[in-house]
């Protein structure tokens, strides 16, 4: 049930992630000033709007098999979001889809149900000390905030895919806190709003779909989805391994196995970001590409 809930998730936030940035793309001086009330702004677009829900829904998936699942699992198998991505982005953004991201979108697919088949988790917790949380989310944060300032004067390209693994990384942490938050459903409905993951995972989740959104309005699909998609497993195969004491497999050879797939999934999403590196999303309506400088 977990794994179906959570490709359901993947092609939901695929939607949303095409939709937010279509919205960008049409409506660019949206995206005009600070970063702080971005998300503001983009909530007066009806297609954003859209966007936001497909997310919320596919959130509300991914909750539900992070509760029935576990995090090192889960979260991998979001990876085959940028699978479903890439068509609808051809669709609605006009971007083209390569040979080369065919074949790449295969490998993922493949590596995926790999790891699915050798990684057998076993263990874990539902929860980790207090202090324990401040230092992953520390150090998950610390570095985060460092790529985007990387990424400030960066080219469109190189700016997606490091604003896509800051929003990666902090992907997995939301994705840790929901999992808390869903086990205390347990102890009953009301007791989340006095739990302090609830507010934990407001502010990483709102720090997330900032970072997302900002990678979307650069205009180039692939690097922004792909790093972003790629870094989320990684940090939630960490976090899952390391704070909520989960294990890939009993046998070496078979932990072996698990972290090859995965790297070959990884492999694939990096050809799919270098392949449309130079592609730069445009309105299906007009058949030109947008300037970088409207997309930042």
């Amino acid at each position: 049930m977990e794994i179906a809930l959570a490709l359901a998730a993947a092609l939901l936030f695929a939607l949303g992630s095409v939709l937010q940035q279509k919205a960008g793309l049409d409506e660019p001086e949206a995206a005009a000033g600070s970063s702080g009330g971005l998300l503001l702004r983009m909530a007066r677009r009806p297609v954003w709007l859209v966007g936001i829900a497909s997310d919320a829904l596919g959130f509300v998936a991914q909750a539900i098999a992070l509760t029935i699942g576990r995090l090192a699992v889960v979260q991998p198998l979001l990876v085959s979001s940028v699978v479903f991505a890439l068509p609808l982005g051809a669709r609605f953004t006009g971007q083209k889809i390569r040979r080369a991201d065919v074949i790449a979108a295969a490998v993922v697919t493949a590596s995926l149900a790999v790891f699915l088949l050798v990684a057998d988790p076993s263990g874990g917790r539902d929860d980790a000390p207090f202090g324990q949380w401040l230092i992953a989310g520390g150090a998950l944060g610390g570095v985060s905030a460092a790529l985007v300032l990387a990424a400030r004067d960066a080219k469109p390209a190189t700016k997606a895919a490091l604003l896509g693994i800051a929003t990666g990384l902090l992907f997995g942490l939301s994705a840790a806190l929901t999992k808390a938050v869903g086990d205390q459903f347990e102890e009953g409905v009301f007791t989340i709003f006095t739990d302090w993951h609830t507010y934990a995972l407001l502010v990483v989740g709102y720090a997330s779909m900032t970072l997302s959104q900002l990678s979307l309005q650069t205009g180039v699909l692939a690097p922004a989805v792909a790093t972003s998609m790629a870094f989320d497993p990684i940090s939630s195969v960490i976090l899952g391994t390391t704070l909520l004491q989960e294990s890939l497999h009993t046998s070496t050879l078979g932990a072996v196995a698990a972290v090859a797939a995965l790297v070959a999934a990884l492999g694939g999403l990096a050809v799919l970001a270098r392949t449309q590196e130079g592609s730069v999303a445009s309105k299906p309506a007009q058949g030109t590409a947008m300037p970088a400088e409207s997309a930042a």
